[in-house]
């Protein structure tokens, strides 16, 4: 798999034509959903690198990552004369990097195409790292392939005209990051203030969070080792929202994957030893921020049906986790049983009240 140039902008006017000026292309796409149209494309209309590019918009959120939006990409660019030598930037959120990158990969076997991620989830997680993909028969990601941008150049300017949900959601993920790799950087993501948001110092960490998922990327950029670390918190967050969009009540990925760890911390502390107060640490800090997903134990077996179709199982009827043994101290491939599972679900519904 190909690296990917990731650049930390200091001015997106300077360094978005000079990342640009690299490639050669016949004709520039921007891939954008309708809140990114509103919101963030006006910062670089009139960018004179961007006045000949075509634009195609497409609905906001999560239930638009499907077959058949992708299709209408596909058709657009059909359309518009897109080749082999044309270059395609994904300007929006995670559901935009997903579905753009795996659009890009496949439409005429491949074109070059860049991420310019406009949201915290997308900044940490989505547009870094080469997955791309759309949701398939209820399943999140079900359909996709790894297929990384030339770049991804990270603007932290756009993060202030994201609500607070948005935040929260992309930080998520950073405290996940923060669990899989040291104490520090764990320690510094659950003493941040989340009510009175220093952008200058989540910045920092927004770099320190990347740097986690290059290193992890690189040395293992096809998901066959550790890789799977950044799993953390996915089979049961996966599950959480796989739940919810079956309820016609979608969550943001991020708060599902909150959920997750606390089930999986939880795991944790049961299987591989992690400490009880950092447990308990973690959990109060998502209580505090992400509030809960509703549900009973009566849909359990649905949630459970959910985690048998994780891309990350070993074999059929087995469910796979990555647990933490410390914070930093990663167990890949660890499995549960169904009582197991059950007993998770307990704790999250006891802790989460």
């Amino acid at each position: 798999m190909s690296k990917q140039n990731v650049v930390i902008c200091r001015k997106l006017a300077d360094d978005l034509p000079e990342t640009l000026g690299r490639f050669s292309y016949d004709k520039l796409f921007v891939l954008m959903d309708e809140h990114t149209e509103r919101y963030c494309f006006p910062v670089v209309r009139e960018y004179p690198c961007l006045k000949d590019a075509v634009t195609i918009s497409v609905g906001a959120g999560d239930v638009h990552k499907n077959l058949s939006v992708l299709s209408d990409v596909w058709m657009h660019l059909s359309r518009e004369g897109a080749t082999r030598h044309s270059l395609f930037i994904n300007l929006g959120g995670g559901m935009i990097t997903d579905l753009g990158g795996f659009a890009a990969a496949t439409f005429k076997r491949g074109i070059k195409c860049m991420n310019i991620p406009t949201t915290l989830l997308a900044m940490v997680d989505a547009a870094v790292g080469g997955k791309t993909g759309i949701n398939f028969n209820g399943l999140k990601n079900e359909i996709g392939a790894f297929a990384p941008a030339c770049s991804v150049l990270i603007d932290c300017g756009f993060l202030k005209s994201l609500d607070h949900f948005n935040i929260l959601s992309g930080y998520a993920e950073m405290l996940k990051h923060g669990l899989i790799s040291d104490e520090t950087h764990w320690g510094r993501l659950i003493r941040f203030d989340m009510e009175k948001i220093d952008y200058n110092a989540l910045q920092d960490l927004v770099c320190e969070s990347i740097s986690v998922k290059e290193k992890i990327v690189k040395m293992d950029p096809f998901e066959q080792g550790m890789r799977k670390a950044l799993n953390f918190g996915h089979t049961m967050g996966h599950a959480f929202e796989s739940f919810a969009l079956a309820e016609d009540c979608p969550v943001l990925h991020g708060y599902a994957v909150a959920w997750g760890m606390v089930c999986e911390l939880y795991f944790s502390y049961l299987k591989t030893g992690f400490p009880k107060d950092k447990l308990y640490q973690t959990v109060q800090f998502i209580k505090e921020n992400y509030g809960k997903l509703n549900f009973t134990c009566k849909d359990y077996d649905r949630l459970y049906e959910f985690m048998k179709h994780d891309k990350k199982n070993l074999s059929a009827g087995t469910i796979n986790f990555t647990l933490l043994g410390e914070v930093g101290d990663i167990r890949i491939n660890q499995t549960a049983t169904r009582k197991e599972i059950d007993e998770m679900l307990d704790f999250y519904c006891d802790v989460m009240g």
